[in-house]
C-alpha cells in the first residue's frame, strides 16, 4: 500500500530490510542481543515514513468515508492512512511514530519523527522500545480486526502477499455475502471468493472507489 509513496516493503526486498536480516532487527531476540542496532534501524524507518506522503490509494480509501463506515486494518506501521484522512485505522503490527515501555506495555507515547536513543526511559524508568509487533510476538489487535470483518458489506484486501500470519488469516472472516476485492500488483494468489484487481494501487483504488461511490 505504501510502496508507491517510496517506502520499501519486506517482501519486495528479498527478505531484507535496509540490508538487514529480519532476525537481526525485528525480533525480541534481536532487541536483547543488540538494542542499538534495532533502534538505529527503526529510527531510519521512522524518518523515512514521516518524510513520505500519502499516495492516491491512501486518499481513495479516505474518500470512501464520504458514504461508508470504513475501517482500515493494516499491517503497515507508517501513518499514511491517517495523514490521508482515514479516521479509523487498526495497526496490527504497531506504529512507527509511537514508543512503549519495556516494563509496562500499556505505557505508550507519541514521538512523531523523533529518534529513540538508548537511555530514553518511560516514567517508570525502563528503556523505551519501538511500538512495533515483532516476529514471535502476539498481535494484540487481531481479534478487534476479526470483529470488524465479520459484519462487513465490502471487503477490500490491498497490497499484501497474504503470507504473514495471523494477519493473512483475516480473509477467512469475510462474510460470504460481502463484495470482496483483492487489489495488488500480483493477484496470482487471490483468495477464494474475491475479485482480482491487478495493478498499482495508485491507479486501481481511485477507480474502484469512484465505482463504489457512483
Amino acid at each position: 500500500m505504501s510502496a508507491p509513496s517510496g517506502l520499501a516493503t519486506f517482501r519486495d526486498s528479498n527478505g531484507l530490510w535496509a540490508n538487514h536480516r529480519v532476525e537481526d532487527v525485528a525480533t525480541p531476540e534481536a532487541w536483547h542481543r543488540n538494542p542499538q542496532l534495532v533502534l538505529d534501524f527503526y529510527n531510519q524507518r521512522r524518518a523515512q515514513a514521516c518524510a513520505a506522503e500519502p499516495n492516491a490509494g491512501h486518499r481513495a480509501l479516505a474518500d470512501l468515508e464520504r458514504r461508508y463506515e470504513v475501517v482500515v486494518i493494516t499491517q503497515n506501521v507508517d501513518n499514511l492512512h491517517e495523514r490521508a484522512g482515514s479516521s479509523r485505522v487498526i495497526h496490527l503490527h504497531g506504529e512507527l511514530t509511537k514508543v512503549r515501555s519495556t516494563a509496562d506495555e500499556s505505557l505508550v507515547y507519541d514521538i512523531g519523527a523523533k529518534p529513540i536513543q538508548l537511555g530514553d526511559k518511560c516514567e517508570r524508568g525502563s528503556q523505551l522500545r519501538p511500538h512495533i509487533v515483532w516476529f514471535g510476538e502476539a498481535v494484540p489487535l487481531i481479534e478487534d480486526a476479526a470483529d470488524e470483518l465479520r459484519d462487513a458489506a465490502k471487503v477490500l484486501v490491498v497490497g499484501t502477499s497474504l503470507q504473514v500470519y495471523p494477519a493473512a488469516g483475516l480473509v477467512s472472516y469475510a462474510p460470504a455475502a460481502a463484495e470482496k476485492v483483492h487489489a495488488d500488483l500480483h493477484t496470482a494468489h487471490c483468495p477464494f471468493g474475491f475479485r482480482a484487481l491487478p495493478g498499482s494501487v495508485e491507479a486501481t483504488l481511485p477507480a474502484l472507489v469512484r465505482e463504489w461511490l457512483a
